[in-house]
């Protein structure tokens, strides 16, 4: 079986940092689904016509072709039902509202905690592209989005409700990590793999998670490249 995952790379091919390629790759980890990586950059616009698409995460999964990254998670439970990721029914709602919670009030908060870090990640070729493309979402240059202190604060006021069911349980999913928990930690390992910036302070219940995290299945996340290995 060939299975394949289109993944984003930064200025080493090793360097991944996608957020949306790191919900992924927990699911693929959490179902136990074996795949092979090809590293992307922003500017290889070409190399994903095949799917008619133009970013990442893409994956082939022998003949089948899905994009979105919450989508391949969907896809993955409809194809592989056993152990789901997102559920169905109520629990899918779920897990498409915490989707638009993480990328509407966390991811911000991330971004300008590592704007800058992110841009020196990234592949040289690719930086007056997301310059460009970021700037233009902001509406500012990269030097004022990037502001660690004011993003930190943002994100501790936008995971309270995260931080409070954390005291009551090891993961957001319960007592083993799932849907919910990829979705957040996803954007946490992308600010994680790019930059040296605290996140949350030591012992908070977010920061145990997070730790907890990177040691599920395997190792998969804690044993990925950062930008650490490259300082």
């Amino acid at each position: 079986m060939t299975r394949t995952l289109y993944d984003l790379c930064g200025r080493d091919e090793r360097l991944r940092f996608s957020p949306y390629c790191w919900r992924v790759r927990m699911a693929l980890a959490h179902k136990k689904l074996e795949f092979d990586t090809i590293a992307w950059r922003f500017e290889d616009k070409e190399a994903l016509a095949f799917a008619d698409y133009d970013k990442v995460p893409v994956l082939c999964d022998n003949e089948q072709i899905i994009t979105d990254s919450f989508e391949i998670m969907r896809y993955l439970d409809k194809a592989y039902p056993e152990s789901p990721v997102l559920g169905e029914g109520v629990d899918y709602q779920r897990a498409l509202f915490f989707k638009y919670f993480v990328e509407r009030s966390v991811t911000p908060g991330l971004f300008r905690i590592v704007a800058l870090d992110l841009l020196d990640a990234i592949h040289p070729d690719d930086r007056d592209y997301f310059r460009k493309t970021r700037e233009a979402r902001f509406g500012m240059p990269l030097a004022e989005v990037h502001n660690p202190e004011q993003g930190r604060q943002q994100l501790t006021q936008a995971l309270a409700p995260v931080r409070d069911q954390l005291r009551s349980s090891p993961f957001i999913d319960g007592e083993a990590p799932s849907g919910a928990d990829y979705l957040l930690f996803g954007s946490m390992m992308w600010a994680h793999t790019v930059s040296l910036e605290p996140l949350a302070e030591p012992n908070d219940p977010v920061d145990e998670w997070f730790k907890r995290m990177l040691t599920v299945h395997g190792g998969v996340a804690g044993n990925a490249l950062t930008i650490r290995d490259l300082s």
